[in-house]
This record gives structure tokens, C-alpha cells and sequence, in this order.
């Protein structure tokens, strides 16, 4: 018991300090991961014509920046962002993929079981509100990004992802060994070393809104490698369209309430006008 609740306010401190930590012993087998990463690599390997198509993993392949107005604002890899509502629809995979559905349907679930776990964790730290887990874990609000971010010639200079927040409550992130990812602390860029045991928790702007900027939700990137390509899978956390963003703080809120559909149509707003999201600060009282 007391070490659970010494993991518990280690996991809340790294939250309001760094906005990431690491987690280890999470439950989520390494034959599982390896399964994954093996249907992701054979996804990627498939013919970009294949990969673009409507019918695959509910159109949801994406490769680059298309907004990108600038070198800047460049991504040097390519994803698949997945609903989980359509994980298990099993016309969104053909007749090639069928394996990759059902390792998929199997990882998101411990995903998903896993963010629920961590999310009760830093709710209870600052709230009581029972209730608002079950508005913060809405299952089929919730993506799944496959990302591959193949070896860049232009590296050291050229993102793999520009530097951005999530704008989810909670992200997972199980990653290879590669190595990439960097997070802002202190104005200074700080890079995560992988390691085979962990996965990679990061805090959303959602949950820094809904903490009244307790939790942190911080910027971070990964930069493309010269020589190595690189693998990660990550969970977003995430609620409804119409679930209505407000505090637990029983001080005033520093932030007005807001949807997540509200917010998520505020980004896409501010990213087609000025080629970059704006975020939480839209959103200030």
C-alpha cells in the first residue's frame, strides 16, 4: 500500500513538474508490443498507393504536414490515426491486414485500461469528483496513432514531428529504441532516453485546463534520424465532442468552460489561418 501511494504522488509530481513521466511493471506484455510493432512495420512497408486508400484503417493516413506553409512546420514522417470505434470494423482493413486488426483490438484495450488507470490517479490528487473520469475516459472518443518516421538525409535540422501539445487529456506512448523525442523544460530541450521497459506518459491540454494549470501540458518533438528510421504507437486519451471542459479547482478558473468538439474546431481554425495551433490561450478568462 505504501508504495502504491509513493508511485502515485511520484506520478502526480512529475505531472505538475515536467507534465511527462515514465511507467513501469504498466501490464502490457512485451510479447504484445512486439506483436504490434511487427504489424505496424509490415502496415508501413505496404505500397503508399495501398496506404492512402479510402477504405484502410478508416482513412486515416496521413504523411507530412499538409498545412505546412513553411520548412518549419514540416513533419518528416507518415501516420495512421485510428478512432478506436473503428478498431473492430473489420472493413477498414481488407483482406491483408486482418492480422493487424485483431493484435490492434488486444493493444488498444490495455492501452485503454492502462489511461484509465493513470487518469483515476491524477484525479483523486486533486479532486473528489468521482464522476469525472467517466467524462475524461470516453472509449470511443479515443485514437490510436501508428507512426513511422522514416531516415531523413536533411537530419539534424529536419522534425519528425514539429514542436505541439496534445490537445487530449492523457497520451501513452510506447516507442522504440531509436530515440527522437524531446520535451520542453525550463526553456531547454530535454531528450528522453528509450528504454525497452517503460512507456512514455505525457499530460494533454484538456487535463492542464481541467487542473487549472496544475498538471502541465508541455510542448515536445522528435527530430528526424540521418540514418535509422524510427517507431512509435501512441494512445490518446480523449472525451466526448460535446463533454464540456471545466475545472476541478473550487478557486476560479483561470480558463472558461469549453467542448472538446469546440476546441478541436478552435486548432483546425487557427492552423488553416496561421499555420500553427494557438491552443489553451484561446481560451483564457
Amino acid at each position: 500500500m505504501i508504495h502504491r501511494l509513493e508511485c502515485a504522488r511520484a506520478i502526480c509530481t512529475a505531472s505538475l513538474e515536467w507534465g511527462f513521466f515514465q511507467v513501469v511493471n504498466h501490464g502490457i506484455s512485451p510479447e504484445l508490443i512486439e506483436k504490434m510493432r511487427r504489424e505496424q512495420v509490415k502496415l508501413f512497408s505496404a505500397p503508399f498507393d495501398k496506404k492512402q486508400n479510402a477504405g484502410l484503417l478508416n482513412n486515416s493516413y496521413r504523411f507530412g504536414t499538409p498545412t505546412a506553409t513553411h520548412p518549419s512546420q514540416f513533419s518528416w514522417s507518415e501516420a495512421f490515426h485510428i478512432p478506436v470505434s473503428k478498431i473492430s470494423d473489420k472493413s477498414c482493413y481488407g483482406d491483408e491486414f486482418t492480422s493487424l486488426r485483431e493484435v490492434m483490438e488486444e493493444f488498444s484495450a490495455a492501452m485503454s485500461y492502462l489511461s484509465k488507470v493513470l487518469a483515476e490517479v491524477l484525479i483523486n490528487d486533486l479532486s473528489n469528483q468521482e464522476e469525472a473520469l467517466e467524462d475524461i475516459c470516453e472509449s470511443s472518443s479515443c485514437f490510436l496513432r501508428l507512426n513511422r518516421y522514416p531516415a531523413c538525409p536533411f537530419s539534424p535540422d529536419m522534425f519528425g514531428v514539429v514542436p505541439h501539445t496534445d490537445s487530449d487529456f492523457l497520451t501513452i506512448l510506447c516507442q522504440d529504441q531509436v530515440g527522437g523525442l524531446q520535451l520542453l523544460k525550463d526553456s531547454k530541450w530535454v531528450a528522453v532516453k528509450p528504454n525497452p521497459d517503460a512507456l512514455i506518459v505525457n499530460i494533454g491540454d484538456l487535463f492542464q485546463a481541467w487542473s487549472n494549470n496544475v498538471y502541465k501540458s508541455v510542448e515536445h518533438k522528435v527530430m528526424a534520424n540521418e540514418k535509422t528510421e524510427r517507431y512509435s504507437i501512441a494512445y490518446f486519451l480523449c472525451p466526448s465532442y460535446d463533454s464540456l471542459i471545466g475545472s476541478c479547482s473550487t478557486e476560479s478558473s483561470i480558463y472558461r468552460k469549453f467542448t472538446f468538439g469546440e476546441y478541436r474546431s478552435q486548432i483546425q481554425e487557427d492552423v488553416k489561418k496561421l499555420g500553427q495551433k494557438v491552443g489553451l490561450s484561446r481560451f483564457l478568462i
